[in-house]
């Protein structure tokens, strides 16, 4: 629970700013492509906290690496808090979110995975690990974003008391995680291989990672922002002069909807195919579709259900995503493997500035509905590449010849 916290912490301090992106293009005279670009920022904080972090916690423990996580964040948000109009403070608060935010998500749940199994859990499934990851990010996702966007429609000072209030979280949640047993033990430095060798992920080279999870890995948050970011940033003049707050409710509902599926992973996922992803790619197609006719109409009952099916693609993939990551992964590189899947995940941030750029440039070549139309047809590419391998380079399969040479275990 002290780990399962300090995720949900950071997941709130990553995701809180989303449903601000309204604000800073109407109070604050920021355009459409550099709001969104403020959104994809955090990337530059999130990947390589998530390459190096992930890996050195398999060296150094999950302990000291996940430690600093909650009190960074909390540095994000005053950062943000104070730079309101500064474009360069509003990048830098961004970047520290994503640090904090990417050593949740790498460090924090592989920690978590293994808490919930062996000597400290006896009677989790196979699968809590990845389950327990994903609903304690997606619920700090829903209510950072949700709580947000309420303070900065109603609640005085709209431009900071959310992000106060994070930092109070977050810090308790630093100081609480002090207490959380360690589940990996230092590498005893007689014993560690070079720091290079270490930052190499053997499992990477897996097929079923490049076949099965790569190619849905980007829709996680790709259809998770356009459900947030797009899809509000469109409705701005159609919400009845309350744009920050439906932009805050198009968050919570997406975000719960996703919360709300990955309770049925368990039930789908299954070790002898790729069923889970495949459903979640389903749901993404009709996801890019809805999208494109609320788009078109520009109506608040379409936006809502548009939000809805995305935020479900977003929340399966991202379980499924992880389930599978955790099958293939050896015990010595799983933070690893996990660290690099949420980097493919957040390839999906780019999508609503791309988004934005193409509209603005090419206005009569590119309309959103169209936008829409094209990703769906994306969506459908890799379900029909992730079919085809659906049941192919399993881990510990024979015919797995690399998988056998990675000694992935089943």
């Amino acid at each position: 629970m002290l780990v399962a916290a300090a995720m949900f912490a950071v997941a709130w301090g990553g995701n809180q700013f989303t449903p601000l992106l309204v604000m800073y293009r109407l109070d604050h005279g920021f355009s459409p492509v550099v709001v969104d670009a403020f959104l994809f920022a955090y990337v530059f904080g999130i990947v390589p906290a998530l390459l190096v972090g992930g890996p050195l916690s398999d060296r150094l423990g999950r302990r000291a690496l996940m430690l600093p996580a909650p009190f960074v964040a909390a540095a994000g948000s005053l950062v943000l808090a104070v730079g309101a109009d500064s474009t360069l403070l509003l990048v830098v608060g961004r970047i520290l979110s994503g640090i904090g935010l990417g050593l949740g998500m790498a460090v924090g749940g592989s920690w978590l995975k293994e808490l919930s199994s062996g000597r400290w859990e006896t009677t989790a499934g196979g699968g809590s690990g990845a389950r327990r990851a994903a609903m304690s990010l997606t619920a700090g996702f829903a209510v950072g974003a949700g709580l947000a966007g309420v303070l900065a429609q109603w609640a005085p000072w709209p431009s900071a008391l959310a992000y106060v209030l994070h930092i109070v979280l977050a810090l308790a949640a630093g100081v609480a995680l002090l207490w959380a047993p360690e589940s990996r033990p230092a590498t005893p430095p007689a014993d560690r291989a070079p720091l290079a060798q270490d930052l190499k992920i053997p499992a990477a080279a897996h097929r079923r990672f490049w076949f099965v999870i790569a190619p849905v890995a980007p829709w996680v948050f790709g259809a998770a922002s356009c459900a947030y970011a797009v899809m509000p940033s469109l409705m701005a003049e159609h919400t009845g002069g309350r744009p920050v707050a439906f932009s805050s409710l198009l968050c919570v509902v997406a975000l719960a909807c996703g919360f709300a599926i990955q309770a049925l992973g368990r039930r789908i996922d299954t070790p002898s195919s790729a069923r889970a992803v495949l459903v979640a790619l389903g749901i993404l197609v009709l996801g890019m579709a809805v999208g494109a006719v609320a788009a078109d109409r520009l109506t608040v009952p379409l936006a809502l259900l548009a939000a809805a099916v995305l935020g479900s693609g977003y929340g399966m993939a991202l379980v499924a995503g992880l389930q599978e990551i955790q099958r293939i992964a050896r015990p010595d590189d799983l933070a690893g493997l996990t660290a690099v899947f949420y980097s493919l995940t957040y390839i999906g941030f780019a999508v609503p500035a791309a988004m934005a750029l193409a509209a603005a440039q090419w206005p009569e070549t590119f309309s959103y509905p169209m936008l829409f139309g094209v990703g769906a047809v994306v969506a459908a590419s890799s379900l029909v590449l992730v079919a085809a391998k659906s049941r192919a380079h399993l881990p510990g399969a024979r015919g797995d010849a690399r998988a056998n040479r990675a000694k992935v275990p089943n």
